[in-house]
C-alpha cells in the first residue's frame, strides 16, 4: 500500500496575487507589505502578477478581500494588517470580526486567503514580527494555491471517471 502526500509547492510563477493591506499602524503594515511583497518575489510570482489594495483598518480587510475574490482574477489572496491592544474591549472586536471575516472570504469564494494581520500586545511585538508574518503570508498564499490547484485536479479526475 503506497500513501500518496501533497508536498508543499511554493513555486509562485504564473500565480496572481491579491493584497490587502490595512494602513492603521502604518509602519508595522508597510513593514508587512514590504516582506511579503518581497517574497512573492523571490518564490517567482511576477511584479505584475501582484495587485496591492489598501483600506483604512483590519475590520475593512474582507470587504476588499471579498471583492478581490469576486473579480475571479487571483489565485489567492493575502490580508495584513496590524491590530495592537489597547485599554479597551476594541482589540478583541477587531480581531475577532477581522479574521472571522477572512476566513468567510476564504471559505465562502473557494480562494486560500493567507491571514497576515498580527494581534500583538503592544507596538514592540508588532515591530518585531511584521517582516517574518509578511514573508509567511507569502508563502502561505503561493503554497496554498498550488494545493487547491492540485486539489482541483483531483476533483476534476473524479468527474472524469465513469464508476
Amino acid at each position: 500500500m503506497t500513501v500518496e502526500i501533497l508536498l508543499p509547492d511554493t513555486a509562485g510563477a504564473d500565480l496572481r496575487i491579491g493584497i490587502v493591506q490595512s494602513r492603521f499602524n502604518e509602519p508595522v503594515c508597510l513593514a508587512l507589505r514590504k516582506a511579503c511583497v518581497t517574497e512573492l518575489l523571490a518564490l517567482g510570482v511576477l511584479a505584475e502578477d501582484i495587485l496591492i489594495a489598501t483600506v483604512p483598518g483590519a475590520l475593512e480587510i474582507p470587504f476588499a478581500l471579498q471583492k478581490m475574490a469576486e473579480s475571479q482574477q487571483f489565485d489567492a489572496l493575502v490580508a495584513l494588517g496590524a491590530v495592537i491592544r489597547g485599554e479597551t474591549y476594541h482589540f478583541e472586536l477587531v480581531s475577532n470580526e477581522s479574521a472571522a471575516g477572512i476566513s468567510k472570504v476564504a471559505l465562502g469564494f473557494d480562494i486560500p486567503v493567507a491571514n497576515g494581520v498580527l494581534t500583538t500586545e503592544d507596538d514592540a511585538q508588532a515591530e518585531a514580527r511584521a517582516e517574518e508574518k509578511g514573508r509567511d503570508a507569502a508563502t502561505a498564499a503561493v503554497e496554498m494555491a498550488n494545493l487547491a490547484a492540485r486539489l482541483e485536479d483531483l476533483v476534476e479526475t473524479d468527474d472524469e471517471d465513469p464508476q
